[in-house]
C-alpha cells in the first residue's frame, strides 16, 4: 500500500494500470513502426485515412477530425497539408460556410489505406493476437469495452 495525499492506494492497482498503459503504448509503437517502414505513413495518417473511409463518399470537417484524434487545430492542419501534398486527401469548402474546410479521401488515399490495412492486420495478428489465446483475447476485449463505456459515461461529451 502507498499513501498519497492521505489516501491509501494499493500498489497492485497502480502496477496493474501501469501494465495496461505500457502494453498499449508498446503495441501502438510497433504498429506505428510497421506502418512507417512498410507503407511510408505515420500512424496519425493511417488514423485519418481510416476515419475518412468510414464516411464513405462524404467528407469530414477539419475540426471533427482534430477532435477525434485529439490534435490541436494547428496540428490537424499541418497533418492534412502533408496528406494533401502526398495526394491522399483533398480539401473542399463546407457547403454554406466557405471558411470551414472539409477533408475527403482521394483514390490514392483509398489505395494507401488498403495497403496500410493489410500491414496493420498482419502486425496485429503477430503482436496482439498471437501471444494470447482466443479466450484471453475475448476476456481482454470485453474488459476494455467495459472500461471504455464507463470512462465515456464519466467524461460525457468531453472525450
Amino acid at each position: 500500500m502507498t499513501e498519497h495525499d492521505g489516501a491509501v492506494v494499493p500498489d497492485e492497482l497502480v502496477r496493474e494500470f501501469g501494465e495496461l498503459l505500457a502494453a498499449a503504448e508498446l503495441l501502438e509503437r510497433i504498429a506505428g513502426r510497421e506502418l512507417e517502414r512498410r507503407c511510408g505513413i505515420r500512424h496519425a495518417v493511417f488514423e485519418v485515412l481510416l476515419r475518412l473511409s468510414r464516411e464513405g463518399e462524404r467528407s469530414c470537417s477539419m475540426g471533427g477530425l482534430a477532435g477525434e484524434l485529439i490534435l490541436t487545430s494547428g496540428g490537424m492542419t499541418r497533418l492534412v497539408d502533408r496528406m494533401q501534398e502526398a495526394g491522399l486527401v483533398r480539401r473542399e469548402p463546407a457547403p454554406g460556410d466557405r471558411r470551414r474546410q472539409m477533408v475527403a479521401l482521394t483514390d490514392a488515399g483509398r489505395a494507401k489505406l488498403d495497403e496500410a490495412l493489410q500491414v496493420h492486420a498482419e502486425t496485429l495478428r503477430r503482436h496482439f493476437a498471437a501471444p494470447l489465446t482466443t479466450e484471453q483475447r475475448h476476456v481482454l476485449v470485453d474488459a476494455l469495452s467495459t472500461l471504455r463505456t464507463t470512462a465515456r459515461q464519466e467524461l460525457g461529451d468531453l472525450h
